[in-house]
Parts: C-alpha cells; structure tokens; sequence
C-alpha cells in the first residue's frame, strides 16, 4: 500500500455572537483538514494544518511522502522531523504540519486492520473518558444573564465541570466573574479557570490567590508558554494547580517542563505536539512522573476522536483501585463554543452521557466525514 495524493482544506464558520479570550476576538471558527489517500482506496483524516501549517504540507511535506507506505507511521514521523528539523521549523508551523499527517496515517492503518486506533496502542485501559466543558468566554453584555445562564446549562448537561477565561478583563472584574460562576453552579461540580498565557509570575500569583477561596481545580497556562522559571514561580505560590502545554510541539519541548515539575496537569494538543504518535510519547512520560494528563481539545471531530484515542490508552495516576476522573483519571475537554466545523463535519456523533464520552470504537479514528460538508465549511 502506497500513499498517492495528499489534499489539506482551510475550514471556516462564521459566529452569531463574536466571543474572546485574553489573546483574541473571533467572529469565526477556522481549523486546517488533511486527507491522505491511497492506492488502495483508503483514506486517513488529520487535523492541524491550518494556515501557513497547510502550505507547508502541500509544498514541502506532500513530497517526501508520495509512494511512502502510510502505516510506516514512526519512519514517516522521523523523515518529516527531520525535513523540517534542520531549519528549526519542526516546531511551531512544522510541528502542526506533522500532527495533521501523523493522525491521518494512524487512521488509515486503524482501518487496513480493521481496529481503532486504541488497539494499534496497545489498546484502551477505559471506554468512555470523563469531560468537562470549556465555554464561558468573553462576549458582549454578557455578564451576569448569558454568562451565568450558560454555565447552569452545562450543570443540567450533566458535565462533572467547567473551564473559563481570565486575563482578558481586569483583574477585579474577572475576579467578580469567576466568583459569580462559582456562586451559580454551586460547590460540588469543578471550576477551572485558563489565562491563556495572559500573565507574569507576579500578577499570576496574586489573581491565584484572590481567588483561593473559590475551590479551582487548576490554572491553566498562567503565563507565558515557554517561561518554564515562570511556570515554578506560580506553582510555589498558589494554592491550585498549574497546567499547561498546548502549545508545546514535540516531546522535546516538554522535556525540561515534564522533568523540572512545572506542571501538576500537562495538556498536550493532538494538532500541536506532533499528532498521535507525540501525544503517546509526552502522556506516558507524563504519566511516569505522576503528572496528570488532561488533553486540551478545541476544534472538530478528527481532533475530538484523536486525543480520545490517545487519552483512553494512558493508565490512571498514580495507579489506583477505583481511580476518580479529576484525582487519578485522565479527564478532556469537550468544546462547547458555537461551531459548524464541530458539529456538521462528521456525520457520526459523540456518545455523552453523565460527563463522560464514549470512545469510539471503529475502524481508525471511528469517525466518517462528511465529505460535502468538508467543501460547503472550505474557505
């Protein structure tokens, strides 16, 4: 079996309402889609090509990968690392460039052998993996009627909890809000709250602690991505804790992160690190120092079914009888911010129940696409 044509889509979908985060306003949703095909007919999805991560496939990557065996996944990987290694683009860019493709030949070989990609990793240790929703952004008039409105209807959903922005406010209104949405869901589902880098160590470690008293499970990206002296600095000083790594690439990035500690929670991005075959490596190292996985996920369902794939393969920790999703057990984020791309891409549809998802169980990813809704959302 050979690879025989390599086609990336810049997907986009208008919002209604228009809603931000401490580092953009967007009036639409936008991901980047790969489709691998080969000589037998069968064909792979990935997802992380947006943009200039596009152009790199189909100018520089594509080539080196026509006539390639697709389920050579680790030979592939390190040819394409290696392309892009020398002019020191195999991170950023080239590190979603190689996640869109990875997860593709993952998914074409699920499907040669008939199994899910779970089962290519040595297969699940869970069939359903706990969620939690991610909403609650920054949109006009929001405060108090639609924000507080849209967290009682994740409570009603049956999510076990929640995840909100700070950093984009000042810090006392973004105090009021969090405390807001405390007060309305009560004090039994989690709180989350993600500054999207939007701080330093100093002013991390006092809007962490004037929210102390607000029981957060964990501050996600605090400060800047790469400032690992940072990172230590608010995780010594506050009294939740620290996560972070989306926007690590590779496991090389993670390496001084994972070994120095600065994480209680590492998220690794299916359609960052370097797609299935990075997310396995950075998890379980993850996993052998006692630091928790808990993917971030935010964008269609290639990359929503991918990190289930992944995450339903990693062992609770530390090992345990009854292992707790937020304690031992990995937990995901579920989007649930307005988007087609999400919703109309696939005509398969995710199983949630009672704050968990059901992994998906066929061939490859286990999802199909909607190859007609893929070109109505192509830009």
């Amino acid at each position: 079996m050979k690879i025989t044509n390599i086609e990336t889509f810049q997907l986009s979908s208008d919002l209604d309402i228009p809603f931000g985060w401490s580092q953009d306003w967007i009036k639409r949703r936008s991901v980047g889609i790969v489709k691998i095909t080969t000589d037998d007919g069968l064909v792979g999805w990935g997802e992380g090509c947006t943009g200039s991560s596009g152009h790199l496939i189909d100018s520089e990557l594509s080539q080196i990968l026509i006539g390639e065996n697709p389920t050579k996944r680790q030979m592939l990987w390190q040819k394409m690392f290696h392309a892009l290694y020398n002019a020191n683009i195999a991170v950023g860019i080239g590190g979603s460039a190689i996640s869109a493709i990875d997860t593709a030949l993952w998914d074409i070989t699920g499907k040669m052998l008939g199994v899910p990609i779970s089962d290519l990793l040595g297969g699940s240790v869970r069939d359903r993996v706990a969620v939690y929703a991610t909403g609650l952004y920054y949109t006009e008039e929001e405060f108090p009627h639609r924000l507080l409105a849209e967290a009682q209807n994740y409570a009603n959903a049956g999510f076990l909890g929640m995840k909100t922005k700070v950093g984009g406010l000042p810090m006392a209104k973004d105090i009021t809000r969090v405390k807001a949405i405390r007060k309305e869901i009560g004090p039994d589902l989690k709180l989350m709250i993600d500054a999207n880098q939007a701080y330093n160590s100093s002013s991390a470690i006092t809007i962490g602690n004037k929210l102390a008293d607000q029981d957060i499970l964990w501050f996600e990206e605090p400060v800047n991505a790469q400032d690992i002296e940072a990172y230590l600095q608010v995780k010594s000083n506050v009294p939740m804790a620290i996560s972070g790594g989306e926007n690590l690439r590779t496991r090389y990035e993670f390496q001084d992160f994972l070994s120095r500690r600065a994480y209680d929670i590492v998220q690794p991005d299916v359609v960052n690190v370097g797609g299935i075959s990075e997310m396995r490596n950075v998890s379980m190292t993850a996993n052998t120092m006692g630091i928790q996985v808990n993917p971030h996920v935010w964008g269609s369902p290639i990359m929503i079914s991918a990190s289930l794939q992944v995450i339903s393969t990693i062992p609770p920790c530390p090992p345990n009888h009854n292992p707790e999703p937020f304690v031992q057990e990995p937990v995901m984020e579920y989007d649930q911010t307005p988007s087609a791309i999400r919703d109309d891409l696939c005509e398969t549809d995710f199983n949630f129940a009672n704050g968990y998802i059901t992994v998906p169980d066929g061939p490859g990813l286990g999802i199909k696409v909607d190859e007609k809704s893929l070109r109505r959302l192509s830009m």
